[in-house]
């Protein structure tokens, strides 16, 4: 079933994202998360695709295997970076046949650059192009990325606020956000997407934190910040992992059960291939519920 169908619905829909293992233990380890996760109903879950396609063929198979073998509806992110017109369309037709539904269309990170390296010629610059590509040779439901802080190679907030627009009109139905800390960088997104005529569906991503070091670089690598407070009480527990993980569970229950009660189309979590604490913040919120 398409995700825009989905959110149609008059009550908000939960899913997760996972990323491919690299290893065949690693592989093993996703499945039981998935399993373990499954009882709380996902309406989707998606599937990261590495820097570059690194993960394409395991990211594939992945989202086919999820959807036929789990029964759970997939969407496969997809990144344009350094890849040509044929290539991108023959991973779409693979994933048409085997009935994937849904793609979340990326233009990827930049690869460093590096004189002494062979450039790849590539058909698509930025997400809009890939998604525009998307909307005239297939029938897939598509979803692309926004930034409740701002893209950080974006100029200015009204300039991100300008490529989300870009990518609603080259035929994206919904967005999901990036990792943010502080609600209020949300709402001000909306607001801003609907006073630019932006009418789409945008779902927050939420990523719970549960290891002080893993969410420093994650947000200094997304420009996404930790509210003072936060990080001021986590530096005062980060020798403690279990207390993280409390701190990091009763944090991200608080900011959706806010994101709840004010309306949001649903919440997709950011689980890091694992599922307590996800599972900890599902059961509060629906037990409440």
């Amino acid at each position: 079933m398409k995700i825009s169908q989905l959110l149609q619905n008059n009550k908000p829909i939960f899913s997760f994202e996972f990323f491919p293992p690299k290893t065949a233990e690693g592989e093993k380890n996703l499945y039981e998360t998935i399993k373990n996760l499954r009882h709380l109903e996902p309406a989707w879950v998606s599937v990261t695709y590495g820097a570059g396609g690194s993960t394409r063929e395991k990211t594939i198979d992945l989202v086919i295997r999820i959807k036929h073998e789990l029964g759970i509806e997939p969407m496969a992110h997809l990144t344009c970076v350094n890849s040509q017109e044929d290539e991108i369309k023959g991973i779409l037709t693979k994933l048409s046949k085997n009935g994937i539904e849904n793609i979340l269309a990326l233009r990827g990170d930049m690869p460093l650059q590096d004189n002494s390296a062979k450039q790849v010629h590539q058909s698509f610059n930025y997400a809009c192009e890939l998604i525009q590509f998307i909307r005239k040779n297939f029938d897939f439901c598509i979803g692309a990325a926004a930034f409740p802080e701002g893209h950080l190679e974006s100029k200015s907030i009204d300039e991100d606020t300008h490529y989300l627009k870009v990518k609603a009109g080259a035929g994206a139905d919904f967005f999901v956000t990036q990792l943010f800390f502080d609600n209020r960088f949300y709402f001000d997104l909306v607001e801003r997407a609907n006073r630019a005529g932006v009418n789409k569906p945008i779902i927050p991503g939420i990523m719970p934190i549960t290891n002080v070091e893993q969410i420093d670089r994650f947000t200094s690598l997304c420009g996404a910040t930790i509210p003072h407070d936060l990080k001021q009480s986590l530096e005062e527990i980060k020798e403690n992992p279990e207390a993280v993980a409390e701190s990091g569970i009763r944090y991200a229950t608080e900011q959706c059960r806010e994101l709840l009660d004010k309306g949001v189309p649903g919440i997709h979590f950011y689980t890091l291939n694992r599922s307590p604490a996800t599972i900890a913040i599902l059961r509060e919120l629906k037990g409440r519920r």
